[in-house]
């Protein structure tokens, strides 16, 4: 069989774009409904090409199944638009509506390929193509097909819209909107003769690919940033559910890990702004490089604070063990930077508290602004124990040293401590020689 040149390199090359954003993802689902759509599309191009190209005469009765490739890449498209909706934080608002349209949207795809495989004809001679005859959009054969693929159109240009009602971010906004301008061109395909068919999915696929290629390169680069504060596993799991699912409020048992430096108001008045954030800064990457090293998540950074989940969100069956573990090495990582940055007259030190305990943990904030937290006694008596720690030491709770039972820890009386109403026991790893 002979095939038309220009569609057979259009197809290709939506084929190697399904492949590279497959392999670039390929556990993501949105990745995979990109996937199949972009594939579906290059092979609906060959089989219209076998059907239509020169010397390849075919029965008209026996193209309805050609269309099963054009019904599945409207229907993943549309299940790609989902998936992104489902990793776009909702709020308040009501999401209902956008996703109902888009599984009409779909019905609508389906129905496509179920009338063409009862009128193959009519799809032939009066739908495809039909813009080679001034006369074929009057038909009732052409509407027959156009309908279904214009609902399908509306139906995902008005989920669209309500989509942006949430806010997306700015690299979210590039890839939808590219898709936006790239389905026209895919669907002028389907009624344009054979070369500029060609020409408008080839257009189609690179409007598309600008946005995707902005979209990855912005990801990449707020992955590289976020990576420094949170752990693999968390951006593992962003990747696989969506923002929304990864951080679905829990009721989970995790170890709070609370650091703060020592000296750091005297220091931060006696010495330039600069200075200070050069300190900081350093600190924070100690933070940070400790937390990814243990897979733990940091919650948040408060001037010379910082609060440290272990076990949150991906819940970790030894976290109480991990997080004295965690602590011993943010410790020496930590005094690393004061015993660099510390003055004559103004010495910086490092103060940690750990404590573990039941708590929640989600997404809390507004559509715009999203904020990850963890509520409970937890973590209030690890930030209370890391107010009573001196310089080097590490003060431990009692339920963390419950659970991490071979760890050696020294005990200390029962301290009392603010918002608790008894004594709480406490345990300590002491200060390492400086």
């Amino acid at each position: 069989m002979e095939f038309a040149v220009p569609q057979l390199l259009v197809s290709l090359g939506a084929v190697g774009m399904a492949i590279a954003f497959l392999s670039a993802d390929a556990r993501s689902k949105t990745s995979q409904a990109l996937a199949v759509s972009l594939a579906s599309v290059g092979l609906s191009i060959v089989l219209n090409s076998i059907f239509r190209g020169p010397g390849n005469p075919l029965p008209l009765g026996s193209t309805g199944w050609f269309a099963l490739p054009e019904a599945i890449a409207i229907v993943s498209v549309l299940e790609w638009l989902l998936r992104v909706r489902a990793t776009i934080p909702a709020g308040d608002l009501d999401t209902r509506g956008g996703d109902h349209m888009l599984r009409i949207g779909q019905g609508a795809g389906l129905l496509y390929w179920v009338l063409a495989m009862i009128f193959p004809e009519v799809r032939a001679r009066e739908f495809l193509h039909a813009a080679s005859s001034a006369h074929a959009f009057l038909t009732s054969g052409f509407w027959l097909f156009a309908t279904p693929i214009l609902v399908a159109c509306t139906t995902g240009l008005i989920s669209t819209v309500l989509l942006f009602n949430r806010h997306p971010d700015r690299s979210e906004r590039m890839r939808v909107l590219a898709m936006v301008l790239a389905v026209p061109f895919f669907t002028a395909a389907f009624v344009l003769p054979g070369d500029p068919a060609a020409i408008s999915v080839m257009i189609g696929e690179m409007v598309f690919l600008v946005g995707a290629v902005q979209y990855h390169v912005l990801q990449g680069q707020r992955g590289q940033f976020m990576s420094r504060f949170l752990s693999q596993q968390v951006a593992d799991l962003v990747s696989e559910r969506g923002l929304d699912g990864a951080m679905r409020q829990n009721y989970l048992e995790i170890t709070t890990v609370v650091a703060d430096l020592r000296g750091f108001t005297a220091y931060a008045q006696a010495h330039p702004s600069s200075r200070v954030i050069e300190v900081l800064r350093e600190y924070y990457d100690a933070v940070g490089r400790v937390a990814g090293q243990f897979g733990a998540t940091i919650k948040d950074f408060a001037g010379d604070g910082a609060l440290i989940l272990v076990g949150a969100p991906i819940p970790i069956p030894n976290h109480a063990a991990l997080g004295l573990t965690l602590a011993r090495h943010l410790r020496e990582a930590a005094r690393e930077v004061t015993r660099r940055w510390s003055s004559t007259g103004h010495q910086l030190g490092i103060g940690i508290g750990v404590a573990s305990g039941y708590v929640t943990v989600g997404v809390i904030g507004s559509s715009s602004r999203l904020e990850y937290t963890a509520v409970g006694p937890a973590v209030n008596l690890a930030s209370r124990l890391c107010e009573q720690a001196a310089d080097g030491e590490i003060l431990v709770a009692e339920r963390t040293r419950e659970l991490a039972a071979d760890q050696a820890l020294e005990a200390r009386t029962p301290v009392a401590v603010k918002g608790f109403s008894q004594a709480v026991p406490l345990y300590a790893i002491g200060p390492t020689v400086a």
